[in-house]
């Protein structure tokens, strides 16, 4: 009984974040290693599919670095990089387009469906709904440099992903965006999660990775913060306690607050449901981000 009572409780808790999301749009952004693990994988896509059920709209955009990783070294293909950024040539592209498109969004939206969900897989072979210029990138001299078919966002296509949100479908992207001659580039997915965010005016992003969130000091895994603003954060990579992979993450979330997103969350999918104990929960078990 007292366990039954326990999880009475629980939903309770819920109910109320669940009336003040409903009907409002949550870009999810998953990447990471954790994407390998089958349960954890399992376990952000059901909170998704959870999130769909009680009216809340998720947008899904996955990365892919460490199987793009993997197929280049099986293709015998070596990273190369200009002025210390990785360049993607024809070959890397090829690559990077079969891994995102044909492996890691059709699985997503196939284990999706699986759990009863509405999923559509869009990316350049389907439906593309990133727009994309070619990127041109600066040396440590701020100098231009060519990266090759590296590509930034120049648009989204609101109204096709409004109407599958309308459908009650889950869009799930690939972070490959095409310009006006059908150029396919390869764009990093936090940016284009970002992006998307802003365009169609989401609640919510959250950033789901291998990464815990933010620490106010990194060797100590009790300085975990719940809540910071863009000024806390500033003086965090000032200070040196947020430093390499974590700093992109982070300037996505202060791009996505800055261009009307409400919050933006960095969470550990390795955590079982850590999605929904982020999204349902007064304590949540990552960082949320505020403006």
């Amino acid at each position: 009984m007292d366990t039954a009572i326990q999880k009475a409780a629980i939903l309770i808790e819920g109910l109320s974040y669940i009336q003040q999301f409903r009907d409002k749009i949550v870009v999810v952004k998953v990447g990471g290693s954790f994407l390998d693990d089958a349960e954890a994988r399992r376990c952000v896509l059901t909170d998704i599919v959870f999130m769909r059920t009680v009216g809340i709209h998720p947008i899904l955009i996955h990365g892919g670095g460490p199987a793009i990783n993997q197929a280049m070294k099986a293709a015998k293909l070596e990273p190369k990089w200009v002025a210390g950024l990785r360049y993607t040539d024809a070959d890397t592209l090829r690559i990077v387009q079969d891994v995102l498109s044909n492996v890691i969004n059709r699985g997503l939206v196939e284990e999706m469906q699986s759990l009863g969900a509405r999923a559509e897989p869009l990316h350049p072979r389907t439906r593309p709904v990133v727009r994309a210029a070619r990127h041109t990138g600066t040396d440590v001299d701020g100098k231009p440099v060519d990266l090759g078919f590296v590509g930034e966002v120049t648009g989204v296509d609101e109204w096709a992903l409004g109407h599958m949100i309308r459908e009650d479908t889950i869009p799930v992207i690939a972070p490959l965006g095409v310009d006006e001659d059908g150029q396919v580039y390869n764009i990093n997915a936090d940016t284009a999660a970002s992006r998307v965010a802003v365009a169609m005016k989401a609640e919510k992003l959250v950033n789901v990775s291998d990464t815990h969130g933010i620490r106010t000091d990194p060797d100590d895994p009790k300085s975990l913060a719940s809540s910071l603003t863009r000024a806390q954060i500033e003086k965090l990579v000032a200070d040196g306690k947020i430093t390499g992979g974590m700093i992109p993450k982070v300037e996505c979330c202060l791009t996505a607050v800055q261009g009307g997103v409400r919050k933006a969350h960095i969470i550990d999918g390795r955590i079982p449901h850590s999605l929904l104990l982020e999204v349902y929960t007064a304590s949540g078990i990552g960082t949320e981000i505020l403006p």
